[in-house]
């Protein structure tokens, strides 16, 4: 029988650091409950299962209290480091953390610590999607509602053609060097980025969008905690 193929290795960031104040309340949404454990465990429980995985970085505020509160079996295969005011820097920071750093060439997953209802199954053949792909890209959700352009009076002015647009998700996974040259670029431009995949477009660079279920949701209102519950009690059932 033919060896199985060795999984590609990779290195993960998780910017961590942001305030959630669309949340609401004094606690930072990844610690909210969720499904009977903080949110961020389910995160952290699917990426640490990615097979390849060399380090896992996570960016958090400098007044974090908080993630001591997270398993200890988790926190234990996590590096933590000090996050920035904003997403680039988070996860500049945690690219600058790995150790040993990782070569140029090497690829680097970046994830929102707050999808907590991602599937290792995804993260996998995103991988195996873009190991030998040119420039990377990220997982993606074909947009298929109606969508209005609005004037200023928030009347509908146009139609927009709906066809070649996607809703970008993460991971998003790019060559280490390309990914902090991206970065780096666009904070000394003052930039705001909103995610990895503008950085590499801002270089020229032209992302491969992987497509992926509606179930990877990003949890920023308190409403969407019971959708986030929901996927997951439906992947335990579907396991």
């Amino acid at each position: 029988m033919p060896r199985p193929l060795k999984p590609t290795p990779v290195w993960i960031a998780v910017p961590a650091a942001g305030s959630g104040s669309r949340m609401g309340g004094d606690v930072r949404k990844q610690y909210l409950p969720l499904a009977g454990r903080p949110l961020a465990e389910h995160t952290l429980a699917a990426l640490l299962a990615v097979p390849g995985l060399r380090e896992l970085v996570v960016g958090i505020a400098p007044a974090d209290s908080r993630w001591t509160s997270l398993s200890p079996d988790l926190r234990s295969r996590v590096r933590c480091v000090e996050g920035g005011a904003d997403r680039a820097t988070s996860v500049l920071n945690a690219l600058h953390a790995f150790k040993p750093l990782p070569a140029d060439s090497d690829w680097v997953l970046v994830h929102d610590m707050a999808r907590p209802c991602v599937r290792t199954e995804d993260i996998i053949r995103l991988v195996a999607t873009l190991t030998d792909d040119d420039t990377g890209g990220l997982l993606a959700l074909p947009v298929v509602d109606t969508l209005k352009r609005a004037d200023a009076d928030d009347r509908v002015e146009a139609t927009v053609a709906r066809e070649l647009l996607w809703r970008a998700q993460t991971p998003q996974m790019f060559r280490y060097g390309l990914l902090r040259a991206a970065l780096q670029s666009a904070r000394d431009a003052g930039v705001a980025v909103t995610d990895e995949a503008m950085a590499i477009e801002r270089l020229g660079g032209r992302p491969r969008l992987v497509a992926c279920g509606a179930h990877n949701i990003k949890v920023t209102t308190r409403g969407d905690l019971s959708l986030a519950e929901y996927y997951l009690r439906e992947r335990e059932e579907g396991a």
